[in-house]
């Protein structure tokens, strides 16, 4: 019963929470650029409009399918992340199965707008896949840096290692050049600004969400509250010592996404080579100096 009820709660504190990330991030992008910002409400406001809205065209079953594993992927990651009162499945699948699944729903929105024939989505989803492989090289370093420093791939027993001995065993303070690595990476994974190369309004007519209308475009913006969220959580997990209570958890998830919505304005887009290039320079260079720290460590 309780894991069922696990199955069930840790997907709508996720929806929820993502709600509120996208809120934040859309204010915090206002302010900066001296707008008052959407209403508290707004988020849910926008996805109500879009799956009231009739669905102008569907591309076939693969279109439809698409959504299926938008959804799915991260509703199913979410039992597989521990939070606090929470373990779902996290014993069961650990980090790795975790990462696997968190690769679904970009594979996903790919054959959905491989089937739309829309040389603009066309353009998007090639630019996603090519970001998503950039920053999975210095993320996929960060983490098998954490692995070896902790000893385990289970999420559980990684923040009880971290939480045994308070702030100086978090993650952050026992390897910090991974988590900085690390958190490079996983501000590529937002897909903001200067990587918000595959919607690119301005030059490719917003990419993957060409052919994406009524409810298709309202499970997209479900996938961003839970791409916001489950991001933030194994960043926190993984160098932030997870929760000991939802407070402090949250506040620690809120501040991973605020600091990254924070400079989007800074820098201008980059150019997907570019985008490439910097990824497996500074991000893969900083996490793999990290690793072999860690290395040497466990050789001493």
């Amino acid at each position: 019963m309780t894991l069922l009820a696990d199955i069930v709660l840790m997907p709508l504190i996720a929806f929820v929470t993502g709600l509120a990330l996208v809120l934040m991030a859309r204010r915090v992008r206002a302010r900066i650029e001296r707008r008052v910002g959407p209403p508290v409400f707004q988020p849910v406001y926008d996805i109500v409009k879009l799956f009231t809205k009739k669905t102008q065209i569907s591309h076939g079953l693969m279109h439809d399918l698409s959504i299926v594993l938008l959804l799915g992927g991260y509703i199913t990651a979410e039992i597989f992340l521990p939070v606090p009162g929470f373990d779902g499945l996290a014993h069961q699948g650990d980090l790795l199965t975790l990462i696997y699944i968190m690769m679904v729903p970009m594979l996903g929105l790919a054959l959905g707008v491989g089937s739309c024939a829309n040389p603009n989505g066309s353009i998007g989803i090639s630019r996603a896949l090519t970001a998503m492989l950039a920053y999975d090289v210095p993320l996929a370093v960060a983490i098998i840096g954490a692995a070896m420093t902790y000893g385990t791939t289970d999420l559980v027993k990684i923040i009880e290692i971290q939480q045994a001995g308070g702030v100086a065993t978090w993650g952050a303070a026992t390897m910090p050049l991974l988590a900085i690595g690390g958190y490079l990476a996983v501000h590529g994974m937002f897909g903001k600004e200067p990587f918000e190369i595959y919607i690119a309004p301005a030059e490719i007519a917003t990419g993957p969400m060409a052919e994406m209308s009524g409810k298709y475009m309202g499970a997209l913006f479900v996938m961003q509250c839970f791409q916001l969220y489950t991001i933030g959580v194994l960043y926190v997990t993984l160098f932030l010592g997870g929760g000991e209570n939802w407070p402090a958890f949250l506040l620690k998830v809120f501040a991973v996404v605020f600091v990254s919505i924070a400079v989007t304005n800074v820098y201008g887009r980059y150019r997907t080579d570019k985008v490439v290039r910097w990824m497996w320079k500074w991000p893969t260079g900083i996490a793999l100096v990290g690793l072999m720290l860690v290395l040497a460590r466990q050789g001493a």
